[in-house]
């Protein structure tokens, strides 16, 4: 037989349980397929943490932009009371407030100054109203110093835990803070510090208060998951050849038998 008659000779259909088998492991190398690339991958935790020094004083208020939308989500301020009609009574108040709908963790009126490693999430005891960090009450006339409150009185880096929204989504983040109080007559000072601030990127996910770096991706689990294995790859290309893959294949799965 010379070589024109051999390529003209017409192709000989695969025996119908055979083709069968291959239509099945077609449809199934289909699916697998489809479904490599319909994985999502999970969200990756991520912490932006901004590093900051913001002294809080008497009638200065404090915008805190926790995601630096342009946005204030808090606000820390300092007012001066008078609480008599005589004005004889005084005090100084350093307080929180929350922007919009966002959430301050604490009890009643007051903030708690939480230590660093507490997680900030969907458990913590948030509300939305204004909070008061520290006061100092003072009476005119007396000669002697005046009462220094509140949970944020005299500490050094504590923390604010903290409930706000991006784009309608819940996220949770902490603000750091140093607060002194003064009462030494003639000389009532309440003075806060902000020292740094971060919050957690993936919706509803907890933040640990002083914690400024997530856990980071490894760039080879990313690319395991996002590629089939060689086998997987190996499998889908004899397939995709028809009956000579199936062969290959057929023949390389003996072998792999063998060798195990």
């Amino acid at each position: 037989m010379n070589p024109v008659e051999r390529s003209t000779r017409p192709y000989s259909a695969l025996p119908e349980p055979l083709q069968r088998r291959l239509n099945s492991y077609a449809l199934a190398a289909g699916a697998a397929g489809v479904g490599i690339l319909a994985v999502t991958q999970p969200a990756v935790a991520k912490i932006v943490y901004t590093p900051t020094h913001k002294v809080i004083g008497l009638n200065n208020k404090v915008a805190l932009d926790l995601n630096h939308d342009g946005k204030s989500d808090f606000n820390f301020q300092e007012s001066f009371f008078t609480t008599t009609s005589v004005g004889e009574n005084h005090s100084i108040k350093l307080s929180v407030l929350p922007a919009h709908k966002n959430e301050i963790w604490g009890m009643n009126h007051h903030a708690s100054a939480l230590a660093a490693g507490v997680q900030v999430g969907p458990k913590g005891r948030f509300s939305y109203a204004k909070k008061t960090l520290a006061v100092d009450y003072y009476a005119d006339g007396t000669g002697g110093s005046g009462t220094c409150a509140g949970l944020w009185n005299n500490v050094k880096n504590r923390y604010l835990g903290l409930k706000f929204s991006i784009n309608g989504k819940t996220h949770f983040g902490w603000a750091r803070l140093n607060v002194t109080c003064t009462t030494t007559f003639g000389n009532h000072v309440v003075t806060g510090v902000l020292t740094g601030y971060a919050y957690e990127t993936v919706p509803n996910k907890p933040i640990i208060t002083g914690k400024t770096k997530g856990p980071e991706e490894s760039p080879d689990n990313q690319s395991r998951l996002e590629a089939p294995t060689p086998a997987a790859r190996a499998t889908l290309a004899a397939l995709a050849m028809g009956s000579q893959g199936l062969s290959i294949w057929k023949r390389e799965d003996s072998l792999s038998e063998k060798s195990t």
